[in-house]
């Protein structure tokens, strides 16, 4: 291996490659690195280079390797190590050879200019590190001396390739400053002294840039210059010239993207607001290319268009505050607003033929929310100009928001379908925001213009403009309230008169009467109009997601009020569940809205209603445990129980609403909860015959659990059964959180505290039986976090004689937990054979603490371990400490492996299978 260190390039093949030439030479390991398809040989490769980039020698072979007769890739890997040395070796290299590096580099930087591009951009990097070493003591004037050295040249070629090679090291000179490990007060000194030098820069970069024998990339390098060195804080007053140039290179089709970019990198500098009269000089610049953008839309010339609007709205909505301060330019500003408005307003559907419009949304925010935040004399100005306006987006964003043809829509992919519909969510949140802005008016506004496109026989709408309007209102009335306003009475007169020819009206119909839900509540005489149009599209699968959120919207919100409607509900849900009209995820919604329903409903009238509805489930249920386990068995036995699941979620007989006195009477004496006698038990017997879908059947009963509190009382015991056989053919965290759920409702009543016990008996035997196996990972995840819970509500069940006390002990220590130090006395023979190994997976976790540089919240829940050890056995924290601390090396494997434990392999294999992180520090 040390031979690898040491590099004789006249009698050792050590490098890779076989090149043609008077001097031919093998490098295998770079042929290894850059062209051998085994990962393994590459990483072997890796190491190998990495280690001789290390070496001293590197200073000396690195030149070698940069020969004129290499290939590229050897040139590349010498421009590298050179970067290498310069950067994470610097002080290796006496002072004396600091002079003799610098002028060597630059005379590689001028032989490279001509290419290969990534051989130059490399040695510019290493050229940038040596000035970032010496800018702030030997060599004070880098950036002088660079212009000056690159410089001159006979013939425009000669002078475009000498100042390509000048531009990129100073594009690359700010970026390795941004990247380079420094301490805070370093980094400030080099940003002052390279900031110090852009006055004498700027200058050249516009001579260069303003030559018109001067090439498309030397040009688009300043550009590139100009956008680096702003990230140093540089004076946009000093770059007004430079980025008037770029305004001007918009005109070159080929210099276009770059000049954007530069343009809005610029303009969006975050503190640029300091310089407001730079602001206002760009203004005008920004305004002109209205002509530009009018033309670019009028060709279809997306990629034009969309980078004008990127910059109008950069400097909209980046500098909205500093510009409407400026009240005497309020004109010019309004003129941006207006421009950006008609970016938003961009001809075409979105994404299909214009890009550009979503863009512009972010900007009404910005503007809102600062007109808002002026002082009340500029508000007032600032409201009167731009209300008219804001009427007028919304205009605009409706129609944006309109669906295309049908015979176009259908043409669209799926791709574009998804992001069409992302957009109208964009549109539907601003238009909710806008709303806090004009109030009630715009309902207004979308009422009557949707009046008249009903009533107007003279001039039809077409489905899409109507449609438009409905998501107006409903993107409004998902989230603001709108109980106050006058129109939706009205609003709810005209939905029946649409005709609703498309899905996606028929669609927006739905989900606009389920925004209203909230409204219905208190307007209970406009149900039956809108429950008899929901229903009637009920039984329409292609309007699925829409309705039957909708109608489980009513029923969460109007279920006090729809006692009347129940039978006509009950009916067309029962019809569309038994014919399975809805896919999985709505049939669980309609169940939904079937508990909030029966929940508002007397006790006398639930429990005929639930049955009818369950019956078939039930038949089914219990006509899959009588047969043989199989796949489709499987699924059909997971889609019941999660129906019923949802069910019982919100299945509760204890509500009780306002203007229910007549129900809240009939409950005010206790009763037993027809759910827990009936269909709870029924389920529990099935599944306790065949156990097949153990997630699914803890999903019921944690539900119902919930739900039912005090009234599953009854099933506790079978429950227990049930849980047992679950956890011993699947061990699974659901049925560990059932259990908690059971003791945290259960374990401190006497009557149930034998089935409960018996329970954790069995789980924790199981458990035992998964440590015995290394199944470590899962124990440690999911019973740590069950053992605490129980301790913390119940810790006297862990008491009992046929409960492996062992198990629980070391799977909280897995889990840096700790039980309560009440039942102490009672593992003490455990804590005595295992408190080295408590000590010492403690001290581990502390190290890994500190070194990862995590957060303190865990260091605080391990002092906490050593405190409570400290407060209750003194001297035997001693013995721990000294005994842990003893071997050499700690916190090494070996020195955990030496320690006298009952088990300490449960622990090592933990840690051993922990991230990256940890192994680290354990190694």
């Amino acid at each position: 291996q040390k031979l690898l260190i040491y590099w004789d390039f006249h009698t050792q093949p050590s490098l890779g490659f076989t090149e043609n030439g008077p001097k031919k030479r093998k490098y295998p390991a770079l042929q290894q690195l850059y062209y051998d398809p085994d990962m393994a040989q590459k990483n072997v490769a890796q190491e190998w280079l990495t280690q001789a980039q290390a070496s001293p020698q590197a200073w000396h072979f690195c030149w070698a390797l940069l020969s004129p007769d290499k290939v590229p890739e050897i040139q590349f890997f010498g421009a590298s190590t050179l970067h290498t040395k310069i950067s994470r070796h610097w002080t290796d290299l006496p002072a004396e050879q600091h002079e003799s590096l610098r002028s060597q580099l630059i005379a590689q930087v001028g032989h490279f200019s001509c290419g290969p591009k990534m051989v130059l951009t490399r040695l510019c990097v290493a050229l940038a590190s040596l000035i970032l070493h010496t800018l702030l003591d030997s060599w004070t004037t880098a950036v002088p001396d660079l212009l000056r050295a690159f410089q001159g040249g006979e013939g425009s070629a000669e002078v475009d390739i000498r100042y390509q090679a000048l531009l990129e090291v100073l594009v690359v000179l700010p970026e390795e400053l941004q990247t380079r490990k420094l301490s805070a007060e370093r980094r400030a000194q080099l940003q002052s002294a390279l900031t110090r030098e852009w006055s004498s820069l700027c200058p050249l970069l516009r001579q260069i840039l303003r030559r018109e024998e001067a090439a498309g990339p030397v040009k688009e390098r300043v550009l590139r210059c100009l956008v680096s060195w702003l990230a140093l804080d540089v004076d946009l007053g000093e770059s007004e010239g430079l980025l008037q140039d770029s305004f001007t290179l918009l005109r070159e089709p080929e210099l276009f993207d770059t000049a954007v970019e530069t343009i809005v990198s610029t303009i969006s500098q975050h503190d640029s607001q300091r310089f407001a009269d730079s602001l206002l000089k760009m203004l005008p610049q920004v305004l002109a290319l209205q002509e530009q953008l009018t033309k670019a839309v009028q060709d279809r010339d997306m990629e034009t268009s969309h980078g004008i609007c990127r910059i109008a709205v950069a400097l909209g909505e980046t500098h909205c505050r500093a510009l409407l301060e400026q009240v005497d330019h309020w004109q010019g500003f309004q003129a941006l607003v207006n421009m950006i408005l008609s970016c938003t307003g961009m001809p075409g559907h979105y994404p299909v033929d214009e890009t550009s419009s979503s863009l512009t949304l972010t900007f009404w925010y910005t503007l809102q929310d600062d007109i808002m935040s002026l002082d009340t004399e500029k508000q007032t100005l600032y409201l009167q100009v731009y209300r008219p306006l804001y009427f007028q987006l919304v205009e605009v964003l409706l129609h944006k928001a309109r669906f295309p043809s049908d015979p176009d829509f259908a043409l669209w992919s799926a791709d574009d379908k998804e992001q069409f519909r992302i957009y109208r969510v964009d549109i539907s949140d601003t238009l909710m925001y806008v709303y806090e802005l004009l109030g009630p008016e715009l309902l207004r506004n979308l009422y009557d213009k949707l009046g008249v496109m009903l009533t107007d026989k003279t001039h039809p709408s077409s489905w899409q403009d109507i449609e438009a309007l409905l998501f107006g209102f409903q993107s409004i009335a998902e989230t603001v309230d709108i109980s106050y306003s006058d129109v939706i009475p009205g609003l709810l007169g005209l939905i029946p008169l649409i005709t609703a020819d498309s899905i996606h009206l028929a669609e927006t119909i739905m989900l606009t009467i389920g925004s209203l839900a909230e409204w219905l509540a208190d307007h209970p005489l406009m149900l039956p109009g809108v429950l008899r149009l929901v229903l009637q599209t009920l039984s329409n699968a292609d309007l699925s997601v829409a309705t039957v959120s909708t109608l489980k919207r009513i029923c969460r919100e109007c279920r006090h009020s729809l006692r009347p409607h129940a039978n006509d509900i009950l009916t067309a849900l029962q019809e569309v569940l038994v014919k399975q009209i809805h896919k999985s995820t709505q049939s669980m919604w309609l169940m939904q809205a079937l508990g909030y329903l029966l929940s508002s409903l007397p006790d006398e009238e639930v429990l005929g209603k639930l049955l009818s509805l369950l019956s078939p489930h039930i038949q089914q249920l219990e006509r899959l445990a009588n047969e043989m386990p199989s796949p489709a068995s499987k699924l059909s036995t997971v889609h019941i129980l999660g129906l019923l699941s949802s069910l019982f979620s919100t299945l509760d007989l204890n509500a009780q609403g306002e203007g229910q006195e007549d129900v809240r009477a009939a409950r005010s004496q206790p009763r037993t909860n027809p759910v827990s006698h009936n269909t709870t038990h029924r389920i529990s017997k099935d599944l306790t015959q065949q156990i097949k879908s153990e997630s699914a059947a803890c999903a019921v009963f944690e539900k119902s659990l919930k739900t039912l509190i005090r009234d599953f009382a009854p099933l506790v015991s079978q429950l227990c059964e049930l849980i047992g056989q679950l956890f011993s053919a699947y061990p699974q965290a659901c049925a560990l959180d059932l259990t908690g759920q059971l003791v945290h409702v259960f374990a401190c009543e006497k009557e149930h505290f034998p089935p409960i016990t018996a329970l954790l008996e069995l789980v924790t035997s199981i458990t035992m039986s998964m440590f015995q196996h290394g199944k470590t990972h899962w124990c440690c995840s999911a019973n740590g976090s069950f053992v605490l819970q129980v301790l913390k509500r119940k810790a006297d069940v862990y008491l009992s004689e046929g409960l492996d006390v062992k198990v629980v002990f070391y799977c909280e220590i897995l889990f840096l937990h700790f039980f309560p130090l009440k039942i102490l006395k009672e593992v003490s023979n455990v804590f005595q054979a295992a408190h080295s190994l408590i000590v010492c997976t403690v001290l581990i976790c502390v190290c890994v603490q500190a070194v990862s540089g995590q957060s303190c919240s865990l260091l605080e829940l391990l002092s906490e371990v050593f405190f409570s050890m400290s407060r209750h056995c003194p001297s035997l924290l001693s013995l721990q400490l000294r005994d842990a601390l003893q071997p050499p090396g700690f916190p090494s494997s070996p020195s955990l492996e030496s320690l006298s434990l009952e088990s300490p392999s449960l622990v090592l294999h933990h840690i051993h299978t922990t991230p990256v992180t940890v192994r680290y520090v354990w190694n």
